[in-house]
Formats: C-alpha cells, sequence, structure tokens
C-alpha cells in the first residue's frame, strides 16, 4: 500500500468512528448551527423597546402625546405608570423598568415657552440602554409645538437626562459585575459536566455501585465541594473589581452571598445533567460549550436583552446565568434586596431542585 492509500485508510477509520459516534457527530453540526442563529438571529446591538415607566404628573392631553411621541422611537416601550417619582425610583431599583419619564405639572406651560419638557431617570448599570435613552434627549419638539411661528432657532433639550447607579457610564461598573456570572458558569458547568464521566473512565462507577451510597446522596455529595469553589472565585471577582477598576458594591453582601449560593446550585446541578448523559468527557466538553455559548450570549452580559427577538428571550429566560445576571447586578449596583428579586431566585432555587432530582434520576437509571 502507498504513502496515500495509508492515509486515506487512517482518514476512513476516523471517519467511520465519528459517524459511530453520534453524540460528537451531533455536536459537530449543533454547535456551528448554534452559533450561527445567535450570532445573526439573536444578537443585536441596536436597542429597541426598553421597557419604561411613565410618571404624568400633569395628566394632560399634552402628556399623553408625548408618551405616544416617545413611544413611536421604538427605542422605548411603556409598560408602567407610577403616580410619584418614589414609586419610579423604587421600581427602577428592583428591575422592574429601565428608566421612567416624569412629565412635570406645569407641562402644558413648559410646552408654550420652550423650556424642557420632563426628565429621563435612566437605570444606568447598562451603558448601551442609558445610550440609546440619551438619544431621546433632543427629540424634535416639531409635532408638540402649537404655534410653528414660535419655534426658536436653538430650542434646549427636550429632556433632562438624571443617570442612576452609573453617572459616568463607565463600562467596567456593568462589566465587572457580570464577569461573576460568565466565569461561574463557565466553570461551574464545567468542574461538574465531566464528574460522573470521570469515575465511569476511571473505572470508580463499580466501586460506587457496591457501597450503599444512594444516587440524590452522590449527587449532592459531587457539587458541595465545588459550592465553595464558586465562593472563592466571587470573592476574587469582586475584590479585584473594586480594587482595581473602582467598581462599587452598593448591595448587601448577605443577599449576594444568597444570591450566588442560588447559582451555584443552579450551575452545578446543569453540569451533572451533563455528566449523566455525555459518554466520555469528550462528548462533556462539547455539550458544555453548547450550554456555555447561550448562557454567555443570551444572558444580557454582552448585548441588551431588550434587543433580542422574543424567542431569544423565552430561550434565555430558562438559563440561571440570565436570573443570576439581573439578581449580581441589580444587589451590588442598585443596591436591591434578594426578596424583591423573587421571579430569579425562585427560579434558580426550582431548577437546582429539579435539575438534582434529574441527574439523581438518570444516574440510578444508569446503575440499572
Amino acid at each position: 500500500m502507498t504513502t496515500w492509500g495509508r492515509i486515506a485508510a487512517v482518514i476512513f477509520k476516523e471517519l467511520k468512528q465519528l459517524s459511530r459516534d453520534r453524540m460528537t457527530f451531533g455536536m459537530v453540526i449543533m454547535i456551528p448551527l448554534v452559533q450561527l442563529l445567535l450570532f445573526g438571529y439573536a444578537i443585536n446591538t441596536e436597542v429597541r423597546d426598553i421597557p419604561v415607566g411613565i410618571v404624568d404628573l400633569s395628566n394632560t392631553a399634552a402628556g399623553r402625546l408625548i408618551e405616544k411621541t416617545v413611544t413611536a422611537t421604538q427605542v422605548v416601550k411603556v409598560t408602567e405608570y407610577y403616580g410619584t417619582t418614589t414609586e419610579a425610583e423604587a421600581a427602577i431599583r428592583r428591575g422592574d423598568v429601565r428608566a421612567v419619564l416624569v412629565l412635570p405639572a406645569d407641562l402644558s406651560q413648559r410646552m408654550v415657552q420652550q423650556r424642557v419638557l420632563g426628565q429621563w431617570m435612566v437605570d444606568a448599570s447598562d451603558t448601551m440602554v442609558s445610550s440609546a435613552i440619551l438619544q431621546l434627549r433632543q427629540m424634535p419638539l416639531d409635532q408638540l409645538i402649537i404655534e410653528p411661528s414660535l419655534q426658536r432657532s436653538n430650542p434646549p433639550p427636550t429632556f433632562e437626562v438624571a443617570l442612576f447607579f452609573n453617572p459616568t457610564r463607565r463600562s467596567a461598573v456593568n462589566i465587572v459585575p457580570g464577569l461573576t456570572a460568565v466565569i461561574l458558569t463557565m466553570t461551574m458547568i464545567l468542574f461538574t459536566s465531566t464528574a460522573i464521566v470521570r469515575e465511569r473512565e476511571r473505572g470508580n462507577l463499580e466501586l460506587l455501585i457496591t457501597t450503599p451510597i444512594r444516587p440524590m446522596e452522590l449527587m449532592i455529595g459531587k457539587i458541595v465541594p465545588y459550592i465553595f469553589v464558586g465562593l472563592i472565585q466571587v470573592s476574587i471577582i469582586l475584590t479585584l473589581g473594586r480594587l482595581v477598576f473602582d467598581v462599587p458594591i452598593n448591595g448587601s453582601p448577605v443577599h449576594l452571598f444568597v444570591a450566588t449560593l442560588l447559582f451555584i446550585a443552579a450551575s452545578l446541578t446543569l453540569g451533572l445533567i451533563i455528566s449523566t448523559v455525555a459518554k466520555t468527557q469528550l462528548q462533556a466538553m462539547q455539550m458544555t460549550v453548547f450550554v456555555l455559548l447561550p448562557s454567555i450570549l443570551l444572558s444580557g452580559f454582552m448585548f441588551p436583552f431588550e434587543a433580542m427577538p422574543k424567542l431569544a428571550q423565552q430561550i434565555a429566560e430558562i438559563l440561571p446565568a440570565t436570573h443570576f445576571m439581573r439578581m449580581v447586578r441589580a444587589i451590588i449596583l442598585r443596591n436591591a434586596e434578594v426578596q424583591t428579586l423573587v421571579f430569579d431566585s425562585l427560579w434558580l432555587l426550582v431548577f437546582s431542585v429539579i435539575g438534582l432530582g434529574l441527574a439523581a434520576f438518570r444516574f440510578n437509571k444508569r446503575l440499572d
């Protein structure tokens, strides 16, 4: 057999092995497909439909006209109405809305005098969102002036803008808290995704079967050490973020600790599920990448959540990273309390419980 013939034989052997390994073959197809869909369909840097609230103290037709004009830009979407600015500030702190437009009681008089019509209160912890709202500062007054002859040649800004939580719009303030979610997602899932597979490849699975340990006990024992690893990682990230990048930690350490524990547990159980499905460590790594891509790209870390299509948002809502991203930014930057982030907290808790049960069930099924 010639050199080319021997090379062809090896190529044929490798292709045949690849075709028999259905999991690897599936990942070869799915990973580029998922990346293409994520970057081409879901990722959009043009921010649209930012959820905002309105405080209309004027309660006039002019106020309603301004609301329609602002909504027509499609940059914002009015989802809430508040009676006072105090209620509006609390809603921003909880993350219910990203900004609130306050229209004063003397709105009609301001329109005639061509003064500033109102004020945007903006959650500036996300710099892309705050930049989009700042574009509305100079929104034209043409549709709002009753008499065209009264228009000035150099009109003042239509709205004032008050930036909360990150008034200087430093990107590090937004990036560092988000990095805790990204790094924990990568490491926690990776640690546990190979846990059961590694035992199998080392021949330890048979030894575990002979012991009286129950599947649920094994699953809990697998994740507990990594909980401490995750807490150490978060401490390192936030300490360096404070010392090097001057990122403030406005929230309570207790609330941050609870939120982090919930997320670490959810990520570890997700890794355990992968570990019970994969047959080899290579398959476990491939499946981990398959989960990491949407977790990082759809969680709101790099691109605004509001700019994504509805289907991408629904997929993101399933992933633990999306909920922790909201919680960690809310607690660190907006001094939110974990009990006010009820939906995200409950989702992580339910995800962990169901995931742990599913991993134990699948491990038990393997033993059978």
